[in-house]
């Protein structure tokens, strides 16, 4: 199997939910980091849901509150997040445009 390290940086991330990584039939995801950047100088909530292939999503953090200004890393050091094959992680907030994502993940083929 290759492994390709990669990261993803996510912008601008509001009510409605996006699409941050995805994964097709032949690959895995393993994230290994994600920092979930309150750009905003209110607090707000923010979501990571995992969306499986059979239309299915559930949280993995629900509302959680980021202050001002302030950084979310919900993984901790030894701790990882597997995407199956056919899954998304999805982010979102509670206020428009107001988080900013990295994502840092290796794709196993």
């Amino acid at each position: 199997m290759a492994t390709t390290f990669k990261n993803k940086v996510v912008k601008d991330i509001g009510t409605m939910k996006i699409v941050a990584i995805e994964t097709n039939a032949s690959t895995r995801s393993t994230i290994i980091g994600i920092s979930l950047a309150n750009t905003t100088t209110g607090a707000v909530s923010v979501s990571v849901l995992i969306g499986d292939d059979a239309s299915s999503e559930g949280y993995y953090l629900k509302d959680v509150l980021v202050p001002p200004k302030s950084t979310l890393k919900p993984l901790g050091p030894a701790e990882k997040l597997i995407l199956a094959p056919n899954n998304t992680l999805l982010l979102q907030s509670n206020k428009s445009n107001s988080v900013d994502a990295v994502l840092s993940y290796v794709d196993i083929v």
